[in-house]
């Protein structure tokens, strides 16, 4: 008799109740993230989701949908809100977006990338890399009859990877403690949510970001996506004092990445790149 109990007790636990609240699948773009695999543990991302009429969707405001900014945590395979979000009767388009924040604007939220992107993810603190790579995604029309939504994640910024080449007259292996930053672009943007656009600040003034080391020959920056019309500093190496400049002209386009191999030599005058292919939506 125990033994059936101890049975009845373990089948119980295996027992999911539906209690009409959503959940949600969050698939990501691609190999982008410091595990080159998916988002990580601790994660969060933010939802909202409004309600039809009939068959018209409501607009997105920043508040009255039917959810509002709820943070939602990768918390092992699942994915935890931070309070339940039930089904409407009517149909719903669902919103999303990492990392999370606290938007004052639906079309208009102010938006950076991180200047020192090489700094570390701590706990919840995420690394400057990945505190910039604003990410949007957005599914329309779900009703109640599909128990699971899925978002799958686009990259809303510009990727930069910047590829180190020894030239012909430079000498040994390429260096373990170079810096690499990026000159000459504006980091501040605004960012519609109803979208997921992210535009320049108009008003923002240039500055400079330092990239993140993947390996002694590769580095990578996410950029705001923007033009830089005139030829101005752009790329600079530093090498053991040495600094490698490369002066330039570039287009940052929203959702690719793009490669430059920077071929450098024994003289610091003498540098050229490479401008690669352009790489669409999941940065792989």
């Amino acid at each position: 008799m125990a033994a059936l109990m101890l049975a009845s007790c373990d089948k119980a636990e295996e027992i999911t109740v539906d209690d009409g609240s959503i959940r949600f699948v969050m698939q990501h773009p691609s190999a982008t993230r410091a595990t080159e695999t998916s988002f990580e543990q601790g994660d969060k991302i933010g939802l909202y989701l409004t309600e039809y009429t009939g068959e018209t969707p409501a607009p997105l405001q920043i508040s009255g949908n039917w959810a509002n900014n709820v943070a939602a945590t990768l918390d092992g395979a699942d994915w935890v809100t931070a309070k339940k979000i039930f089904w409407s009767d009517n149909r719903m388009d669902v919103y999303g977006y990492y990392p999370y924040m606290s938007p004052v604007s639906i079309d208009e939220q102010p938006f950076s990338v991180s200047l020192d992107q090489s700094t570390e993810r701590v706990g919840d603190r995420l690394g400057g890399y990945e505190a910039s790579d604003f990410l949007w995604a957005k599914t329309e029309g779900v009703d109640q009859s599909e128990q699971t939504v899925t978002l799958q994640f686009s990259h809303r910024c510009s990727k930069l990877v910047i590829k180190l080449v020894k030239g012909s007259s430079y000498e040994g292996e390429l260096p373990d403690n170079a810096t690499v930053y990026v000159h000459s672009v504006v980091p501040t943007a605004t960012i519609d949510f109803t979208t997921g656009a992210v535009t320049k600040d108009i008003f923002g003034e240039m500055a400079t970001i330092k990239t993140r080391k993947v390996d002694n020959a590769t580095y990578e920056a996410i950029v705001i996506p923007q033009r830089l019309e005139s030829r101005r500093p752009f790329i600079e190496v530093v090498v053991n004092n040495v600094s490698y400049l490369l002066e330039d002209t570039f287009q940052f386009k929203a959702g690719m990445q793009h490669t430059l191999s920077l071929i450098i030599n024994s003289n610091p005058d003498q540098v050229s790149v490479d401008i690669g292919g352009e790489i669409v939506g999941g940065w792989n």
